[in-house]
């Protein structure tokens, strides 16, 4: 950090257009920007004034990043290291993150997520650690069958999905950062009829407001200044199939107009075109803000609004659903456990209750990168409560208003299958005799069993009044 507050960034990257806008992005939080163009650059830049007062070295796209991670790892043991590349096979975040980075972000970047990596790697984040916005994602699609979740709210937006996959209407998805809104439109995608046709993604938070027409909409060679060459509009990419628009309340004013002339007409007019184009395309929005709330602030128009929103649903965040994180847990360790330099882990039901005890701010994606990061680290064949020690600190300092603290009870064995029901039952006991402090009668009366019947299940179950 400089003398007058300002906190340094060392960008590592060779393309100058790409150093500027990462320098943009982070300069709207207060970060000043030294940029390397190489990693000899890089090293050398550590031993300059700028570089003594660096608080975070952010690598861009390095063919070979683990040699740069370690030598800096070895100058600067405590300077956070973020990985950011458009590269988003596994195999490089794992050899980055057992080289020594912080966190691993995926372009394109939204500037919200590279801003909070930044954060957190500053320790400004509430968890640190394991609870920093890696930003790694599982690539494999999932089918409605396959998407983990038994709460109502999040049956009942999931039933609504599958049945409105088949129409052609435009779709609303909101929920907050990390419910998993994209693997519900990817669901949507693969259950319509356009499934063989290409789903296309815009994020409309991670374009410059000034770049996100021509993203949409393409651009004729010539159109404005800077236009050398034709550029295709993602509109015309998903012909026959469905843009996914994430992000949406982030859409300029004007970008918003051209959209619902395209959801009226079904006609795309890029810049300089001297004709208008037809289009077939099914339109799913997301939003993890409440977008009827941006049109009653005016940063969304209303038309707009209720064109997207012809279907709507919401997705529950995770800590409105905390009885699913068993079965998450499990489900994203197999599936991490299929990527390249990784393997199958058991899980305890020490750690499982730890994380079940957690409130998930991040979400889905937040459990999801706890443990990716958890598994690549992880020694043993089985994760345990010590490899997960911020959320172990989150979950004992902050319990979730209305809900008691502790660690709840653990229905899954370390190889999925689920427990005896009599080790379940023993455990509830326990734990109905801890939070009642021994008070056998207000247990029994609680557990809705008389005080006999309770003794009998101590002593069949090996339970002590002490528990």
């Amino acid at each position: 950090m400089t003398p007058n507050g300002t906190r340094m960034l060392m960008l590592v990257d060779d393309e100058p257009a790409q150093a500027r806008f990462v320098s943009a992005l982070a300069a709207r939080a207060g970060w000043r920007t030294v940029v390397a163009c190489d990693p000899e650059t890089a090293i050398a830049t550590l031993g300059t004034r700028d570089g003594m007062m660096l608080d975070c070295v952010v690598i861009d796209g390095c063919e070979d990043i683990a040699p740069l991670i370690g030598e800096l790892r070895e100058r600067r043991p405590a300077l956070p290291i973020l990985m950011m590349t458009a590269d988003n096979s596994v195999d490089v975040a794992v050899c980055a993150m057992r080289a020594g980075a912080s966190d691993f972000l995926v372009k394109p970047i939204a500037p919200e997520r590279l801003i909070a990596a930044l954060e957190a790697a500053l320790g400004n984040d509430r968890g640190g650690g394991e609870l920093r916005p890696l930003t790694e994602k599982i690539a494999a699609p999932l089918g409605f069958d396959e998407i983990v979740g038994s709460a109502p709210k999040f049956r009942t937006a999931l039933a609504i999905a599958a049945k409105a996959a088949r129409a052609r209407v435009p779709m609303l998805v909101e929920g907050e950062s990390g419910v998993g809104k994209a693997v519900i439109v990817e669901a949507i995608h693969a259950a319509s009829p356009r499934t063989k046709r290409a789903l296309v993604t815009v994020n409309c938070g991670a374009i410059p407001a000034n770049l996100i027409e021509s993203e949409l909409f393409g651009h004729e060679q010539g159109a404005f200044a800077g236009a050398f060459t034709q550029q295709i509009g993602k509109l015309i990419d998903a012909d026959g199939g469905t843009l996914f628009l994430d992000e949406v309340g982030e859409m300029p004013h004007d970008a918003q107009v051209k959209l619902l002339r395209v959801l009226q007409s079904g006609e795309i007019h890029a810049a300089g075109a001297r004709y208008p184009r037809e289009v077939d395309v099914r339109i799913v929005a997301a939003s993890n803000r409440v977008l009827l709330e941006q049109v009653a602030a005016g940063h969304f128009r209303e038309d707009l609004y209720y064109r997207l929103a012809a279907v709507q649903l919401t997705i529950p965040p995770l800590r409105e659903r905390r009885g699913d994180v068993p079965a998450l847990a499990r489900h994203l360790l197999a599936r991490i456990a299929r990527q390249p330099g990784l393997r199958d882990l058991g899980i305890t039901d020490e750690a499982m209750a730890l994380l079940a005890s957690y409130g998930w701010p991040g979400n889905v994606r937040q459990l999801h990168d706890v443990l990716f990061r958890a598994a690549v680290l992880c020694e043993g064949d089985a994760l345990t409560a010590s490899d997960f020690p911020h959320i172990a600190a989150q979950s004992l300092s902050t319990p979730l208003p209305g809900e008691p603290s502790g660690a709840g009870v653990a229905l899954y064995q370390p190889d999925g299958n689920l427990r005896a029901l009599d080790a379940i039952e023993a455990d509830v006991i326990r734990l109905a005799i801890g939070h009642y402090r021994g008070r056998m009668t207000e247990v029994a009366r609680r557990l809705g069993i008389g005080r006999s019947t309770l003794y009998r299940k101590l002593a069949e179950l090996g339970v002590s009044e002490a528990a």
